[in-house]
Parts: C-alpha cells; sequence; structure tokens
C-alpha cells in the first residue's frame, strides 16, 4: 500500500515518523487507496524550529517581492488545477466540475492577498507638539498555526496560507488527513514558487495532538481553525489560556428565508443547487428553508422537482452531480436526523434512504412540516437534508432564523427593498446574501457570529488578522 510522503517541514518532503499512519480512502467505492504519514513531535519540534527560522527571514523580505511570488503561486496553481481538481474528487467525493471550481478558484485567492498586501498601510497621526512623528506600523504578528477540514481541502487552506505569507508570517498549516493529496499539491506549488523553507511548513498527524502541542509553543503567535463548533471551543480556550489570537470559523445552520413575492421556480433551483452542492457538507449550507405561506406549496414542488433531477454517482464521472458524503459515519448521522424528524411528525417529500450498494451515498433528501423539535432544525445536519418549514409574517421568521447559537450565513429572498432592509438589519449571521449567493468571494470577508466563531477570512478582514499594530512616537 502506497504511503504518502505528506510533510513538508523546512523544505524537505517526508513520510512522518509517527507510530500510526492514516488510512485514506475513496469515498465513491469505500475503497482504502493510500495511507498516510503522521507527524511525531520530534516532526512538530522540527517544523516548529523552521517556522520560527522562515518567519525571522520572510518578515524582511519587502511586501512587493512577497507578492511576486505569491503571484507565481495563483499561476501554477491555475495551471495544474486540472490535476488538483481529480484530487479533490478522488479523495473528497465531490463531483469533478465543482473540484475544478474549487482548484483553479484557488488562484484568485492567492491572486488577492498578494495584491492586498502590498497595500496594508499604517497611518501617521497628527502629533500635539512640534517636531513629534507619530506613527501607526503593521508588522506580522509571527508563525501561525492552521488547521484546515476535509469537505474544501484547497479552498480552505488557501485562504489561511496565502493571507499569512501575504502579511509576512509563516504558518504551519496541518490538513486534513481524510483528504490530504490536493492539500500537497498546493503546497507544492507555493515551494515551487519561491516560498523560501520553512516559510510554508505542511504537516498531518493525530488531529488533537497536533493541535495541543502546536498551541502550547512559544513559537507560535496565531492560531486559525475551521471545522466544528466543539473543536473550535476546546482550540479557542487553549490558545486563550495562552494570550494566542485566533480565526475560527466554525458550524452553522443558515436559514432559508422565501418571501411570497419572489420568482418562486428560480428560487427554489437555487436553493436547490446551494442545499447539494457537495452533498450538504458545507458550513454555509442553507439546512432550514422558511417559506411563507401563500407560495409554500409551488415551491416544495419546484424544489424536489430540482433535487430528483441530481444525478448520484461517482464524482470522477463528469455527469454525476451529487457524489458520496465523506465517510459511513455521515450516512449514518443523515439517516439518523431523517429518522428522528418523521418520528416527530414531518412528512417526507424527497428521498430519505440510502440505496444499495458500494460508497458513502446518500440521495438529495426533502422533509417538510418539520417541528421545532426535531434534531434537524437545531443541529447542524452537514448533509444533502432541506427541511422545509411554513411561516407567515416577517417578524415570525426573523425570530425563527435567530433562534439558534449559530450565526454564520443567511439568505433571504424578497423582491421588496424594504422587507431586504429588514431581514439584512436584523438577522444575527456573519454573512448576510439577499436575492443571490454572494458569499466566498475572495474580496469579501467569511466568517460568522455566536457559536459560529469570530474573525474573518478573505478580504482585507482576512489579511488584518495576520497583523499586529506597533505605535511609534518620535522626536528628532
Amino acid at each position: 500500500m502506497r504511503v504518502i510522503e505528506s510533510l513538508l517541514i523546512d523544505g524537505q518532503w517526508s513520510a512522518g515518523g509517527h507510530e500510526r499512519q492514516a488510512d485514506v480512502f475513496n469515498p465513491a467505492t469505500g475503497e482504502l487507496i493510500a495511507r498516510l504519514g503522521l507527524a511525531s513531535s520530534a516532526d512538530l519540534d522540527r517544523a516548529l524550529a523552521a517556522a520560527q527560522r522562515g518567519f525571522q527571514a520572510w518578515r524582511k523580505v519587502s511586501a512587493y517581492e512577497r507578492s511576486k511570488v505569491l503571484r507565481r503561486a495563483a499561476d501554477l496553481v491555475r495551471e495544474r488545477s486540472d490535476e488538483i481538481a481529480a484530487l479533490i474528487t478522488l479523495e473528497q467525493g465531490k463531483p469533478l466540475a465543482e473540484a475544478k471550481m474549487e482548484a483553479f478558484g484557488a488562484g484568485d485567492h492567492i491572486d488577492w492577498y498578494a495584491e492586498e498586501g502590498r497595500r496594508a498601510y499604517g497611518r501617521v497621526i497628527p502629533p500635539r507638539a512640534r517636531g513629534v512623528r507619530q506613527v501607526v506600523l503593521r508588522e506580522p504578528i509571527g508563525p501561525v498555526a492552521a488547521f484546515s477540514p476535509w469537505n474544501f481541502p484547497v479552498s480552505q487552506l488557501v485562504r489561511k496560507i496565502a493571507g499569512a505569507l501575504a502579511a509576512g508570517c509563516s504558518i504551519i498549516a496541518k490538513g486534513p488527513e481524510e483528504s490530504p493529496s490536493s492539500c500537497i499539491e498546493l503546497c507544492r506549488a507555493f515551494q515551487d514558487a519561491g516560498v523560501p523553507p520553512g516559510v510554508l511548513n505542511l504537516v498531518f498527524g493525530v488531529p488533537a495532538e497536533v493541535s495541543d502541542y502546536l498551541i502550547r509553543s512559544e513559537v507560535i503567535r496565531k492560531v486559525s481553525f475551521t471545522g466544528s463548533v466543539p473543536v473550535g471551543r476546546a482550540l479557542g480556550a487553549l490558545a486563550g489560556r495562552y494570550l494566542k489570537r485566533c480565526t475560527l470559523e466554525l458550524g452553522g445552520h443558515a436559514p432559508f428565508i422565501v418571501c411570497d413575492d419572489v420568482d418562486v421556480e428560480a428560487v427554489a433551483a437555487l436553493g436547490a443547487g446551494l442545499k447539494f452542492r457537495n452533498g450538504g457538507q458545507i458550513c454555509a449550507s442553507p439546512t432550514r428553508f422558511y417559506v411563507q405561506d401563500a407560495v409554500h406549496d409551488q415551491f416544495v414542488a419546484a424544489f424536489c422537482r430540482a433535487g430528483a433531477g441530481l444525478k448520484m454517482g461517482d464524482g470522477q464521472d463528469p455527469s454525476s452531480q451529487l457524489g458520496p458524503l465523506a465517510n459511513p459515519r455521515r450516512v449514518a448521522a443523515i439517516q439518523e436526523y431523517v429518522d428522528d424528524a418523521l418520528a416527530v411528525g414531518a412528512q417526507l417529500a424527497l428521498g430519505g434512504q440510502r440505496g444499495e450498494g458500494e460508497g458513502f451515498f446518500y440521495p438529495a433528501t426533502v422533509l417538510t412540516g418539520v417541528p421545532e423539535n426535531a434534531r434537524v432544525m437545531s443541529e447542524e445536519p452537514f448533509g444533502p437534508i432541506a427541511s422545509i418549514v411554513r411561516f407567515s409574517t416577517l417578524e415570525e421568521v426573523i425570530d425563527k432564523a435567530n433562534s439558534l447559537p449559530f450565526g454564520l450565513a443567511a439568505f433571504a429572498f424578497t423582491r421588496s427593498i424594504q422587507r431586504a432592509t429588514l431581514l439584512a438589519d436584523e438577522l444575527e449571521s456573519g454573512m448576510v446574501s439577499i436575492n443571490h449567493f454572494g458569499l466566498a468571494a475572495p474580496e469579501t470577508p467569511f466568517g460568522g457570529v455566536k457559536d459560529s466563531g469570530y474573525g474573518s477570512e478573505g478580504g482585507s478582514e482576512g489579511l488584518d488578522a495576520y497583523f499586529t499594530t506597533k505605535f511609534v512616537s518620535q522626536v528628532g
């Protein structure tokens, strides 16, 4: 069985010295396709030492020169995007068309940070006395520990790497053990573009061991994590104990509000596309569909037609539109949510039962009349389930949308400017998209509030996270 050389430390690739290895599966077939070398504590020590040295050198490279390296990396990622996409699909399962968008789009994220890093300005503060100069400088915060999830192995990791490098930081990135190969090729593109040894380090390992070891280290000054709420709480608490700055992008349970004045067919088609993309394994995926009374039945019928029309199959088949879930645990979890909802009074409008055969597949599933006490209404399902509920008034649906501790993304559809403004003002969410899908572009902030975390990736806010502020007051 092939063992993947998965560790990039101080410019060198190795298989890792941990006594354990991780199994890598093809979720479309359930086949074991490789084993992944994991980092030992000695490997992590080498990565920390390399990141410290790398930071001391990289911070002194001008923003202009750093930008040139990042732009070369962006070009290489685009040139290699077909190969990277094939690896995403093989190990993560999403349809190849989606994987190609993720891989090619990574170049845009790198380009954005390359240019934004050249414009990370400080400021001059007018003094109270002549002869005094008061200057605010923005300096790289230091070596970064970044933890990235399996559902978007490239697009989540690239935000962290590009933001850190653009600011002048070094980084130790822990990629997802379930889908490692595309992460490896992403880092190889940065390396080939001229990122010096030690500035970018990639490790895989036993997640709790790696996060605990890196965050406790005096070398690490900043932590970036994308993943579940429970793990985010634990890492945030650990980082807080050691006064490490954190960016936490955690789970969501996005409301999708449909008012009675919209083009129902168009909104239903868009909603189904967003819901079932990547099998619903997206933190910002719409999950709770609130539809106003007058258009409820029409929306359900159109949404079910769109979901039923998706071809489920191996993502490597170009005709597939709905790939497998990540692992058999996700399939079991989705079935539990469906069974629980039906037991408390929901109706099944589409799907609801996995088919026979190999792979970790679950069909597009639609539940209607879902009671508030169904687990799927309060727990992030992270799968291809849409729960559709009626509402009457805007005040009622805003209360329902805001009733959970999550606050990552929210979607709303109306032709009324008055309604749109009210929804934008009142929805408790880090991101609100009205009348279209407008999230996750490189130039826009991506992040949540409440239990969905704090801080943003993307946009100028994403770069700010890797700077610290220094005030200099000088006479003479």
